[in-house]
């Protein structure tokens, strides 16, 4: 090919993809992911918080989504606004992609304000994404917080079960038929896996449980008295019901494990006094005087101390370990008082005649035993080599008589 036509190709080839990227939309112009409007919520310190994200208004925002499609599987996320996770009295859960999201949990006292939530749901088909920020604040309670909470174990429950406001209200009148009081409140739900309960296994009917606070400024009944009691917790250590002389009104939507019904009283305690708050003018003939510096210390008795008592402790060890080395030891005098004239006059033997040996096996100058060379014949004196090279023609060696024939 020669260049003019190489360099048409070439500019034909840049003028067509120029023109496909003309044809593509910018990035940030794509419409896979929009924003919802801000929601904003409320909810009081010391009750329970559930916020339902519902599957059908993220629905609707999906590009690609159409009404009534409610196999398109969903999954949210959510963190605190500017921050990767969610604060800790805020607990998130779905089950599956085809079933809503729950925000749920128990604010507390230090938590007052207004909180920013980002809500990301997204399209498993699509991978579009929709967002939504949840603005909730949290208001104290006009009433305080209840004297009386009961904790009650539900058996046969998931947490996003027992979520919903019909589920919790239905729970709150049968906690009334045990407690006789009108102005019960769930304070908290818990998940059983979140108190170190294990998963259940996969059978149809078994689910994780579900923790339930329940608060009242009433007083606990006598069910729930006796349902607490030292007889009772006997029973229940023994794998026996507890006791309780009233009528069990959870049963049969709810199961509840007595056994591990817990009864908490709060005590008031002294408040605190708030601070005052002024005009924020200085008053008349009153600068600001800054605090003073604070007045210099003596920091060489705490050096010397933390310098010289190591050192002295280090100095009264090697003592202790040169005069135990040094001045303990045994000694040759003191072990020869010590050992019998007999056992002493056994090892001078002994060991002057080793010196002997040894000096003769030193100086001594005689040529090899005949007994320790190879093949030595005693009688006849001759003398045969082990390697069959040096014997050509000769009879094994290892089979000659030792006396002559």
């Amino acid at each position: 090919m020669e260049v003019p036509e190489l360099l048409q190709v070439v500019v034909l080839a840049a003028m067509a993809l120029g023109g496909s990227w003309a044809t593509l939309p910018d990035h940030h112009t794509l419409p896979d992911h929009h924003t919802l409007p801000d929601h904003r919520l409320s909810s009081e310190a010391g009750a329970i918080f559930v916020h339902e994200l519902e599957r059908e208004l993220f629905q609707e925002a999906f590009v690609n989504g159409h009404e009534g499609d409610d196999a398109t599987p969903i999954t949210f996320q959510a963190h605190l606004q500017d921050h990767p996770d969610l604060p800790r009295w805020l607990r998130y859960v779905q089950r599956d992609p085809l079933q809503p999201g729950y925000l749920y949990g128990c604010p507390t006292a230090s938590e007052l304000g207004t909180h920013g939530i980002e809500v990301l749901a997204y399209n498993r088909h699509t991978y579009e994404t929709v967002a939504q920020l949840l603005l909730l604040t949290i208001i104290p309670a006009p009433d305080g917080e209840p004297p009386y909470q009961g904790e009650f174990l539900v058996g046969n429950r998931n947490v996003e079960e027992m979520l919903p406001e019909e589920v919790q209200e239905m729970f709150l009148q049968a906690t009334a038929g045990v407690w006789d009081q009108d102005d019960l409140r769930v304070i908290n739900i818990t998940s059983a896996l979140d108190r170190g309960g294990r998963v259940p296994l996969p059978i149809e009917g078994r689910k994780e449980g579900v923790y339930v606070k329940v608060g009242s400024h009433g007083a606990f009944s006598p069910c729930l008295a006796s349902a607490t009691s030292p007889q009772s917790r006997l029973r229940c250590s023994l794998g026996q019901q507890p006791l309780a002389d009233c009528y069990d009104s959870f049963a049969p939507p709810f199961s509840i494990q007595w056994c591990n019904l817990t009864l908490l009283q709060l005590r008031p305690g002294p408040t605190a006094p708030g601070p005052v708050w002024g005009s924020g003018v200085l008053e008349d003939a009153g600068d600001f005087q800054p605090p003073t510096e604070a007045t210099p210390r003596d920091l060489l008795p705490g050096f010397l101390v933390t310098l010289l008592v190591p050192l002295l402790v280090a100095l009264l060890l090697c003592l202790l370990l040169g005069y135990l080395m040094c001045c303990r030891r045994e000694g040759v005098q003191k072990r020869n008082l010590e050992t019998s004239d007999l056992q002493l006059f056994h090892h001078t033997t002994i060991r002057g005649d080793t010196e002997e040996l040894r000096h003769m096996a030193g100086s001594r100058d005689v040529p090899r035993p005949l007994s320790t060379l190879p093949m030595f014949n005693v009688r006849t004196g001759q003398r045969l080599s082990p390697l069959p090279a040096a014997r050509e023609g000769a009879r094994d060696g290892a089979r000659a008589p030792l006396l002559p024939p």
